[in-house]
């Protein structure tokens, strides 16, 4: 922000302004937003639909699809052309709904401007629209009031801001008009402003305008999200290289065939269309709808463990995540904070349970009972007393909710864990008047009349410091009055901080029936000393054991908070994020250069107190390591991190609209044990994808090297044109499909990520892609020679060369069912789907050798059953070698 308008008086602000305590003049105004334009935020470039169109259109294998979908028009099978159609069509389609919404984050952020505010002009107030609010423009503040325009406050009366739009904090931060002494502060510890697009929780203030539109704190977010370049996906980089080298290799093999035929005396016609027929079955025409398939089933299976898919290739980038960079509050812990600590009457206590639930209890450190201690009855009655939020219970959905401050809730809580009810001591303790929190004053107090009569007693609650200030005396266990010892307090808050737990004092002061109100004076001095409590907001529970398996899994886990260094060390120990005392706070990331911050993100797993920059600035370092980043968030300050990270994780309870927009996931419970449940159901997407890559590719090349095989041997065609297209719809038709309903392997899920630039076809999938291959070639080729070489007809072998080169593609489908299990080990009905569609390809196969029409269409003719007994056994040398290479694999791998 410039000028650093938080470092300045509330006087030289007004002169920066070049106005007066009295606002700006209507036509001044009017003159203003000539000259810094209308408040309102920038919004995305326009998206031209018929282009967004156009570009599904650009990737090579559709190129070859459009080709392939012609020459099967030529040939005249209509069923292949109306699938090859309907593809690309799906494919174009769900590319482009996907694309057009891509860039809908930046207009999400206009819904948090103001569309009214209330200013002093002409020294009186008026009601403007806020896109009329100029620098100079005095705008009132009340509870409830969405902030119009980045304001210096000129006023402020028990007001306080919720500013998790910008700082991801669920606490209210308490405001003031007191410059600040210190630059470079980070937005939470900026006390002197309020942001555009915050909201006021409480109280009253007024605020000078020192920035407007774009110049904001949340419209430099709105400009960072639009700047920010969307990362590719891993799955999006391997297809597209996948989809150019199948292509190149294709048209390759299909000149070499067309080359080879001519050259052995075959027509030219007959082998341009056994070319290009080649090319329509070599091409896995059917992986661009079968990814679809296999992400759409990823995305069922994730909602249903609350994690929503908004981008299909989310589904798969998720599996290869090796980083994920969480928010802290509402995401790790609970968002509702807890007492864990009590000090009283000289002893310690822990307390049990965690939220808003009063089960629990107060468990003395010394196993004495908590109840016979004067000083932590009074110390808890004081925290539910002095207090003003509630904590009320829901009949219909049996469970509590808070009303009013996370912290004084609490206070609240606590009590009631010690035996105390919340009802029953307002009624025992009438309250005559109340001394709200100011952050001047640093504590709070409410006079009550105590029971029987005797006398009033002020409650008092707040920093520590202040409060021992008030005290000269303090409560024992037994009840009495005694010295107090301060610096023995003061050793256990600093060892309560060191915990990262924010701690309140209590106390009390007595006066007698005729004082009814209270003033700050009279607090200063002679009140008792009662006890300290210390919260947390709590780790959740089930976010242990999902960062232990991310460990496992090679998934590194880095805490990105604006909350405060303690606090965030603390939880990121008890999370076993991280087992030291290393985290970089904004303030020492503003000082690093970004080769400084690449060296520091490697190393270090916690930030504190960051600004939306700052997490920017730590996503694009880890995707400069290589990193695969997964973030999460929930604000508008969160937006330009989650467009930049390869996926973006916004939390669907919490999150606001810009949130959601940009990211590609969103988690409806707000937890992060759910992201984890996402990334095995994204491994096993890429699992499946890459099995039916083997399928396809290992039947197609085995076909391409028969074909090459008997031309090079100057043997007759083995395969007609019309055959090869058939032989690709019975054995491609649905086992493809069929195998992106695959379970999960054991196991899986604690694999080490995969290197961001693997690609689809991992080595031992190259490898075994050629043993497939040949063995489909030498198997076909051997039963086409012998065939000839016992004189039958040339249909006759080509109808044995049909069969066995389709029943060992279905043979093959047990092989792609894993990398490394044996298919002997694997039911072959825990994907009933598959099963079902084999035994439908073996009836169409035997339909189209024994049906006439059928044997018309593609010159078959009927096979004996010495045929088949042939047939079959070299078909299953598939499985067998496949099998045979497995098991060696295996004993290589333990030896």
């Amino acid at each position: 922000m410039e000028p650093p308008y938080y470092n300045k008086t509330v006087e030289e602000t007004f002169e920066e302004a070049q106005t007066s305590p009295s606002g700006l003049t209507s036509v001044e105004a009017r003159r203003r937003l000539s000259i810094y334009g209308p408040n309102t935020l920038e919004k995305g470039t326009v998206i031209n639909p018929f282009y967004v169109f156009l570009h599904q259109f650009m990737d090579p294998l559709i190129y070859i699809l459009i080709i392939a979908a012609g020459v099967t028009t030529f040939l005249g099978d209509w069923i292949d052309t109306g699938v090859i159609i309907a593809v690309i069509i799906i494919d174009a389609i769900i590319g482009f709904s996907q694309e057009i919404k891509a860039e809908q984050a930046v207009s999400a952020l206009k819904t948090l401007t103001a569309p009214r505010a209330r200013v002093i002009r002409n020294g009186h107030v008026e009601e403007v629209s806020g896109e009329e609010l100029v620098p100079g423009d005095i705008v009132l503040l009340a509870s409830g009031t969405r902030v119009p325009a980045d304001l210096r406050l000129i006023e402020s009366i028990h007001m306080e801001v919720d500013e998790s739009t910008i700082t991801g904090e669920s606490l209210p931060v308490k405001k003031d008009t007191a410059a600040l002494s210190v630059k470079g502060v980070a937005i939470g510890d900026i006390h002197n402003m309020a942001f555009m697009g915050t909201l006021v929780t409480s109280g009253r203030g007024q605020g000078i305008v020192v920035a407007t539109g774009t110049k904001t704190q949340l419209g430099s977010i709105s400009v960072e999200v639009a700047r920010v370049k969307k990362t590719a996906t891993p799955l999006q980089d391997r297809l597209g290289h996948l989809s150019s080298r199948i292509g190149i290799a294709i048209l390759g093999l299909s000149i070499v065939a067309v080359a080879l035929g001519i050259i052995i005396g075959e027509r030219l016609i007959d082998m341009l269309l056994t070319g290009i027929a080649l090319a329509v079955g070599a091409i896995p025409e059917g992986l661009p709808v079968v990814v679809t398939i296999t992400l759409a089933i990823g995305v069922k299976r994730m909602a249903d463990k609350n994690a929503i898919i908004r981008r299909l290739p989310a589904v798969e980038t998720l599996g290869s995540t090796t980083v994920i960079a969480s928010d802290k509050t509402g995401t790790m812990t609970r968002n509702e904070m807890t007492v864990v600590r009590a000090y009283a009457g000289g002893r310690h206590y822990r307390v049990s349970g965690v939220g808003y639930s009063p089960d629990g209890e107060i468990l003395a450190e010394d196993k004495d009972d908590p109840r016979n201690n004067k000083a932590l009855e009074m110390c808890l009655r004081a925290g539910l007393l002095a207090n003003e939020s509630d904590l009320e219970f829901d009949e219909d959905k049996k469970e509590y909710f808070p009303r009013g401050d996370p912290t004084e809730v609490g206070l609240i809580v606590s009590a009631m864990k010690g035996g105390l009810s919340e009802g029953q001591e307002r009624v025992r303790y009438v309250e005559l008047d109340e001394l709200p929190f100011e952050s001047e004053r640093m504590y709070m107090a409410s006079l009550h009349r105590e029971p029987g009569g005797e006398g009033n007693i002020a409650f008092i609650k707040g920093a520590p410091d202040r409060i021992l200030g008030m005290c000269d005396r303090a409560m024992s266990d037994e009840g009495e009055e005694v010295e107090v010892d301060k610096g023995q307090v003061y050793s256990i808050v600093d060892s309560m901080g060191a915990e990262g737990l924010r701690v309140l004092a209590m106390a009390y002061k007595k006066f007698p029936p005729h004082i009814t109100g209270i003033e700050p004076e009279m607090l200063s001095d002679g009140a008792v000393f009662l006890g300290l409590q210390g919260m947390y907001d709590p780790p959740r529970e089930e976010v242990y054991e999902a960062i232990r398996q991310a460990k496992m899994s090679g998934i590194r886990v880095i805490m990105v908070t604006g909350d405060h260094k303690a606090t965030a060390l603390t939880i990121a120990r008890k999370l076993g994020i991280s087992g030291d005392d290393a985290a970089l706070t904004g303030q020492e990331l503003d000082a690093m250069t970004d080769d400084e911050l690449y060296e520091a993100v490697g190393r270090v797993s916690v930030f504190s107190r960051v600004s939306p920059l700052h997490k920017l600035r730590i996503v694009q370092q880890l995707i400069r390591r290589g990193e695969v980043v997964a973030v999460t968030g929930d604000g508008v300050n969160d937006t330009p991190a989650l467009k930049a990270a390869h996926i973006g994780v916004a939390m669907g309870k919490s999150g606001t609209d810009a949130a959601k927009e940009t990211a590609e996931m969103i988690i409806t419970d707000d937890n992060f044990a759910s992201i984890f449940a996402a990334v095995k159901e994204g491994r096993v997407v890429f699992a499946n994808i890459r099995k039916v890559v083997l399928f396809l590719l290992s039947s197609g090349f085995g076909q391409v090297i028969f074909i090459l095989a008997t031309l090079a041997m100057r043997l007759p065609l083995p395969l007609l044109p019309s055959q090869i297209i058939w032989m690709n719809l019975v054995t491609n038709g649905l086992q493809d499909v069929a195998m992106a309903f695959e379970p999960p392997e054991k196991g899986i899920e604690y694999q080490k990520p995969r290197p961001r630039g693997e690609p689809i076809i991992s080595r031992l999938m190259a490898e075994r892609l050629v043993v497939i291959g040949v063995v489909l070639a030498l198997g076909t080729l051997a039963i086409y020679t012998w065939e000839l070489e016992r004189g039958v007809s040339i249909d006759k072998a080509r109808t044995a060369a049909l069969t066995t080169l389709v029943l060992y593609q279905l043979f093959n489908v047990f092989n792609a069912r894993s990398e490394t299990r044996s298919a002997f080990r694997m039911s072959p009905l825990s994907n009933p789907f598959l099963f079902f569609s084999i035994v439908a390809s073996i009836i169409a196969q035997v339909a189209a050798i024994y049906w006439e029409p059928l044997q018309f269409m593609f010159r078959t003719t009927s096979l004996e059953l010495a045929d088949w007994l042939v047939i079959i056994p070299v078909a299953m040398t598939v499985i067998l070698v496949v099998e045979a290479e497995k098991a060696l694999r295996r004993l290589i791998k333990k030896g």
